[in-house]
């Protein structure tokens, strides 16, 4: 069997462990991988992988340390055109013409609504693996790269909180997540952070000065405030603003953490999460599976339908607000 692998929509740390455990899983059965290039995108204008031989094969050197590494190998994009009928047509008639029988594209939300847009033009089968450092998909307690992606903010943080305190400042640090509250919540309970602001959860601004006054007036000299992007005031520059229209009694500066959030080398958890996915994805296939994600959830691994992955918003865990609201105060 020829199987395809994919790595598409935003990068995330450990898709190149993925890519690994797929493709030597995949060559210890006694099957052949075939790399694509930049995603779906990369799939309609036929950029596959080629090893040093010319083949359009991937082989055990071609994932050799690759582990260690950030990005993706296969690097990847978006693409508007497999929004269209004609650009999944396309990409079915390719995959066929290639004798591609089956793909594991590895993503967030957008790659697994382009797998259910693909499998209604192509009979080949589709098994997923999780890569976002979103943490929302659902049908696996996490997701490649999430682990990372707060280690990378709790660094921050962690270094942001010297010069806050040197400063006396309070800082707004802006993480991802547009939907999602997963980033930030995780890393204000890590790095000891007096207040998150997530989608998930009314942002109030009066009360949130109100919280800083009775800081400040306990003797709090520095604050520490994780904001998700996707807060519903519109991100750390909106909420500094609010917050100093209603007095906020501390001198703030705001940063946006961004892309930072996506790179570097991933942490063992992510590269361990990586290679069991990929491994299992590469098993799915073998045992006739499709149209469905690889995941882990309580320890055990799982199958979920892609239509369930993005059916609804995941929540944050409560238990993990209510503990950030009581070491906070």
């Amino acid at each position: 069997m020829r199987i395809g692998v994919l790595t598409s929509g935003g990068d995330a740390p450990g898709m190149n462990a993925c890519i690994r455990a797929i493709v030597r899983a995949a060559i210890s059965r006694g099957h052949e991988v075939v790399g694509i290039y930049r995603g779906y995108a990369g799939l309609l204008r036929e950029e596959f992988f080629t090893d040093e031989n010319g083949l359009q094969l991937m082989n055990l050197r071609s994932v050799s340390d690759i582990s260690r590494r950030g990005g993706t190998i296969l690097h990847t994009s978006r693409c508007q055109e497999f929004y269209t009928d004609d650009g999944v047509r396309k990409a079915a008639e390719i995959l066929r013409r290639n004798n591609i029988q089956a793909l594991i594209p590895i993503g967030g939300d957008g790659t697994f609504r382009g797998a259910v847009a693909l499998a209604r033009f192509w009979d080949g089968q589709i098994v997923g693996c999780p890569g976002t450092i979103d943490n929302d998909l659902m049908g696996s307690d996490y997701t490649i790269g999430f682990a990372t992606a707060v280690q990378t903010a709790v660094e921050a943080v962690d270094k942001l909180r010297d010069t806050a305190d040197a400063h006396e400042r309070m800082f707004l640090v802006e993480v991802m997540g547009r939907h999602s509250g997963y980033i930030a919540l995780y890393t204000a309970i890590a790095a000891a952070a007096e207040i998150a602001c997530i989608p998930e959860t009314p942002t109030d601004i009066k009360e949130i000065v109100d919280r800083l006054r009775a800081l400040k007036a306990r003797g709090k000299t520095s604050v520490m405030m994780v904001v998700a992007e996707g807060d519903e005031r519109g991100g750390a520059a909106n909420l500094h603003k609010a917050l100093c229209e209603h007095g906020c009694p501390y001198e703030a500066r705001i940063l946006a953490l961004g892309h930072l959030q996506r790179g570097g080398s991933p942490v063992p958890q992510d590269r361990i999460l990586a290679s069991r996915l990929g491994n299992y994805a590469v098993d799915a296939i073998l045992q006739g599976k499709s149209g469905v994600m690889a995941g882990e959830q309580k320890g055990e691994l799982t199958l979920t339908p892609f239509e369930d992955t993005f059916a609804g918003h995941r929540p944050v865990p409560q238990a993990y607000v209510n503990l950030l609201e009581t070491l906070a105060t």
